[in-house]
């Protein structure tokens, strides 16, 4: 009945490893790499021969085993097995060789040749039979193979979602179009992108219409339409027509360099668990090295020693080998970091780039969220909502506060610019001071021009009305005469509400707004999205400190993250657990100062990157109680002989798969809308 049972499973292999050849290779586009389709052929072979040998064994050698050729007939059947031993672990013997010789003994190849060729000595010993020791060969390979196809699955996949970088860039040369490396364009030139291609650097149009896939960059599916003016980002696909691009970067500096670097850094940076597992494989190969070492002598000497009679070293050899097989620790090294790494990767596709799979799992762990307010609740587009200016002067001191404020980036300093409307001559204004938080003084005609908050004109000692009023107030003063007032308004991002809702559904505890905008309006907005927590009228030193603050109040296993825009919240970014920049990807202060950078202004990225992590760290961690619980029990089961080898190299070759399979899970993602 076991002979039967045995010749099935091997059939079985040979049958399912060609299908899964010929699947891989045409329902997967040719996935499978030579070493992989040369695993495949060994793994054929030595089961083809060894389901021969089931058959011709009992005809043959038993036929040569009269007492004249018994010698021989036992040297060919065991000769016949070596061939598809080595066959199918001749790379295991040298993995295993190359360990020993660069002093890196304890590995799971050790283990496997040890064990494999214990089998096989016991055998010749006992003239019992060989299968077993080249089975453990057999089924470890096919675990491999299927755990290397499921690993470079997952990469393969990966690497077309940040399959950004572009081949090459056209530039227009006496009415031809020449391809060029991108690495090779200046700073300034203007380059044409085709429909169908790829934008390969930063840089602002110059000519032409058209629509822009931007969801390699942000995982938003829906295209964006794009016209003379507007700013695109390389790694977007022209969908339309064709556009002239004026560079603004170098290739180095653009976004799709930025991503590629974060891309290939996040694996440097390891979790704790991954930590843990590398540091516990350090120790646990050679403790169950020694461990299978006492329980092959111990036993039988303390038997032989104190009870006297047959020692039964076979019987001890038997399980010491089966506690090796079962203590290869493949299913953890693998399946870990294959599980952060597929969680990274999905982050990804989700417009969600975490630098390391530290930082993933402390994104799990968050329960504090401090979030600046401008372009991360609202959408950061300001406007003039109300002017209040002497009307028979309200156009000339209009004209006077844009001119001054047309050198600030700051989106209020735009509004205003924006309201203003006309053309900037900029020969007259001299002398421009912007201080940052307050406001900027310059001289426009030769008369000092003073724009900004309450607490720039008191710095000023200009005296100005105290106003309560729904948005940001902008002062203005003339030659030191306060001459009246404009409010900015901004309005709250659609999905602000939803996404704090759900992250508190999430487990979030604490939501918390920081703003440099006065208190009405930081209460108005506070209220309507239901934040636990308000500061208002901070500077960027204030910011830094009510982080410092809410940092020592959480508990030791809670992480707290900050929000912001990635430029002036440069500072929290970097002091909070965890930062977070919003819609940043323009920017280098985000890209250096935060942890996880969201390539669009959606706050509902934080509830799926939240998601995302805590996703992965449950994958991780059921990896890591599934194969240990197993481990342990198989190698107390292997210990007293309740398991043999067979079901050794189940429980090892088994759990690798499932562990795998479920790691890479976690490259699956539900958006959030």
């Amino acid at each position: 009945m076991g002979k039967i049972i045995i010749d099935i499973l091997l059939a079985l292999i040979i049958l399912i490893t060609a299908a899964f050849w010929l699947y891989a290779e045409k329902k997967d586009g040719g996935a499978l790499k030579k070493k992989q389709k040369n695993v495949i052929k060994r793994i054929l072979i030595s089961s083809i021969i060894v389901f021969a040998l089931q058959f011709v064994s009992a005809d043959v050698f038993d036929m040569l085993n009269i007492r004249a050729f018994a010698y021989a007939g036992r040297i060919l059947r065991l000769a016949a097995y070596l061939v598809s031993y080595v066959i199918i672990g001749g790379d295991i013997l040298k993995k295993a060789f190359r360990g020993i010789k660069n002093k890196r003994v304890f590995d799971e190849n050790f283990l496997m040749v040890i064990a494999s060729l214990g089998a096989l000595a016991l055998a010749v010993y006992e003239n019992g039979d060989y299968l077993e020791a080249v089975a453990v060969m057999i089924f470890y390979q096919i675990g491999e193979l299927f755990q290397s196809y499921a690993v470079g699955k997952s990469r393969r996949n990966i690497s077309a979602l940040m399959d950004l970088r572009p081949d090459y860039a056209n530039i227009e040369t006496d009415g031809n179009i020449e391809r060029v490396d991108p690495e090779t364009v200046a700073p300034g030139t203007v380059i044409s992108v085709l429909p169908g291609e790829r934008v390969p650097i930063d840089g602002i149009i110059t000519d032409g219409v058209s629509s822009v896939n931007t969801s390699a960059l942000t995982g938003e599916s829906i295209p964006r339409d794009v016209a003379v003016g507007d700013e695109v980002l390389s790694g977007c696909i022209n969908l339309t027509g064709l556009i002239k691009i004026r560079t603004e970067k170098s290739f180095g500096d653009s976004t799709v360099s930025k991503i590629l670097h974060l891309v290939e850094d996040a694996s440097t940076r390891k979790s704790k668990s991954e930590d843990f597992i590398t540091k516990f494989a350090r120790y646990y190969t050679p403790a169950v090295c020694f461990a299978a070492l006492a329980l092959a002598f111990l036993p039988p000497l303390c038997k032989m020693l104190i009870l006297g009679g047959s020692a039964g070293f076979g019987v001890w050899l038997y399980r010491a080998l089966t506690f090796l097989v079962i203590s290869c620790p493949c299913a953890l090294v693998i399946s870990i970091p294959l599980g952060f790494f597929a969680g990274i990767g999905g982050a990804g596709k989700a417009g969600i780039l975490i630098k390391g799979s530290s930082f993933l799992e402390a994104l799990a762990q968050t329960k504090i969220i401090v979030m600046d307010k401008t372009g991360t609740l609202t959408k950061g587009v300001f406007e003039v909502s109300e002017i209040h200016f002497n009307e028979a002067e309200k156009e000339k001191l209009l004209e006077y506060a844009a001119l001054a404020e047309s050198s600030s980036p700051h989106p209020i300093a735009k509004s205003i610019v924006s309201a203003y409307g006309g053309e900037i001559d900029r020969s007259r204004i001299t002398e421009i001071e912007e201080i940052a938080g307050y406001g900027v003084t310059a001289r426009v005609d030769g008369k000092l021009v003073a724009v900004g908050n309450g607490r720039f004109f008191k710095k000023l000692n200009i005296k100005c009305e105290s106003l309560d009023v729904v948005g940001t107030v902008a002062y203005l003063a003339v030659e030191g005469e306060y001459k009246g007032y404009t409010v900015i308004s901004d309005t709250v991002k659609s999905n602000s509400a939803k996404a704090l809702k759900l992250l508190k559904k999430a487990g979030v505890k604490k939501t918390v707004m920081l703003t440099g905008d006065g208190k009405a309006v930081a209460e108005k907005v506070g209220k309507e999205l239901g934040i636990d927590e308000i500061h208002s009228e901070l500077m960027p030193e204030d910011k830094l400190r009510i982080v410092g603050e809410l940092l020592k109040t959480k508990r030791k296993n809670e992480r707290l993250a900050f929000v912001g825009d990635g430029i002036n919240d440069a500072p929290a970014l970097m002091t909070a657990d965890i930062g977070i920049a919003m819609g940043a990807m323009g920017s280098d202060a985000a890209i250096e100062a935060a942890d996880v950078v969201l390539m669009d202004d959606d706050p509902m990225k934080i509830v799926t990157g939240i998601r995302i992590s805590r996703k992965c760290l449950s994958i991780v961690y059921q990896n890591i109680v599934f194969a240990l619980s197993v481990k342990f029990i198989s190698l107390i089961l292997g210990a007293f002989g309740i398991v043999n080898m067979w079901i050794a190299v189940f429980a090892d070759v088994g759990v690798m798969v499932l562990a795998v399979l479920n790691a890479v899970r976690a490259l699956s993602v539900r958006l959030e809308k």
